[in-house]
């Protein structure tokens, strides 16, 4: 009885490998008679050729073959990894079993011996094609786990609202960035931003005004940030970026270039316009006051603090002249006793927040 074309291996391909061209037209006929779609190829070179080409559902091999036999064109096959999986049924004179043995160890699926019986040929067939669906589906549940689990890792590193990283995945790059520096003796600097009176904003526009800010905000930013380095949003409207192989002096290039494209920027949100600033305080790595990558946070996170302080929209760098004369005579602010405080850079931007509710 011919397989109903509705059934779901009406449609496979088959590819009939084998140098007897009666052989090929005995099984090309009795397959179409099956509902299924026949090729052939008249050897183990023409084989290759085109399952590489365009790889069928199931291949119906000869083992004794000029040129390349069937054990190799299995072996080729089942070996290269571009390839799907297709089942491999071996058809051979050779009963015996150390002949079996050599071509399911060569790549074969199964194996059925000559003169080929059509019901179990048939039953094999079903049986090949069966077995390849459910490897199909189970690699599109592989797939689709993998595209799940990407998306949850995507989403359990990235800021919601600016798109950027979050400060979990911040401080994550963080430790690592900073260990890397270390082993290689490279530069490493962290710049602490944060948007100059931005309360004003949700004050008098609303909140999703203020959103619309943060958005553009961190589009400046990483379009200015390199693939190497990392931009994300530390805390309400304070960002950090994470600036690799970056000394001093280029991160306060840096800075200084951000500052300006986010000074000339105009702020959107339905229909108005705004124009705002930004304050940033940068340090780096080596400096002989910085141990550790939280002395690297704090220190820019105090020279951004300075910023806040001496007028907004504009750079300080951690230990250089304007941050040494704002805090001539204060306690220095990563000393050993502040290092072993449980103070951190959070009471800092606490501190920036009063700053901007006194204005």
């Amino acid at each position: 009885m011919t397989d109903s074309p509705s059934e779901p291996t009406a449609t496979a391909r088959i590819l009939i490998v084998d140098d007897h061209e009666d052989n090929v037209e005995l099984l090309r006929a009795r397959l179409q008679s099956w509902g299924y779609q026949p090729e052939s190829a008249g050897d183990g070179v023409e084989a290759l050729e085109k399952v590489e080409q365009c790889p069928p559902d199931l291949i119906l091999l000869d083992v004794m073959m000029p040129r390349i036999d069937g054990m190799e064109v299995a072996r080729r096959i089942k070996g290269n990894p571009a390839l799907p999986f297709i089942p491999i049924i071996m058809q051979t004179a050779l009963d015996a079993t150390e002949n079996k043995v050599e071509g399911l160890e060569a790549g074969a699926d199964d194996y059925i011996t000559k003169p080929i019986d059509f019901p179990e040929l048939k039953a094999r067939l079903k049986s090949m094609l069966r077995i390849k669906r459910l490897q199909e589906e189970l690699e599109e549940r592989e797939r689709e786990l993998l595209e799940a689990n990407e998306r949850l890792r995507h989403m359990s590193q990235t800021d919601g609202l600016t798109g950027l990283d979050n400060r979990r995945h911040l401080e994550e790059r963080l430790d690592e960035m900073f260990e890397h520096a270390k082993r290689l003796n490279e530069p490493f600097a962290c710049v602490m931003c944060d948007m100059d009176r931005f309360k004003s904003v949700n004050d008098e526009y609303g909140h999703q005004a203020g959103d619309a800010v943060l958005k553009q905000f961190a589009r400046i930013l990483r379009k200015e940030v390199r693939e190497v380095d990392h931009a994300g949003r530390y805390g309400g409207e304070e960002f950090m970026l994470l600036l690799a192989g970056t000394v001093l002096d280029a991160a306060v290039t840096f800075a200084e270039r951000v500052r300006k494209q986010v000074e000339s920027h105009t702020f959107t949100f339905e229909g108005r316009s705004i124009r705002k600033t930004a304050s940033f305080g940068v340090s780096a790595w080596p400096h002989p006051r910085i141990a550790d990558a939280d002395h690297l946070v704090r220190a820019a996170d105090d020279a951004l603090y300075v910023a806040k302080e001496t007028g907004r929209n504009r750079v300080v760098r951690f230990d250089g002249d304007a941050f040494n004369e704002h805090t001539a005579g204060d306690e220095p602010e990563i000393s050993e006793s502040r290092a072993e405080s449980p103070v951190s850079s959070r009471q800092s931007f606490t501190d920036r927040q009063s700053l901007e509710r006194a204005d």
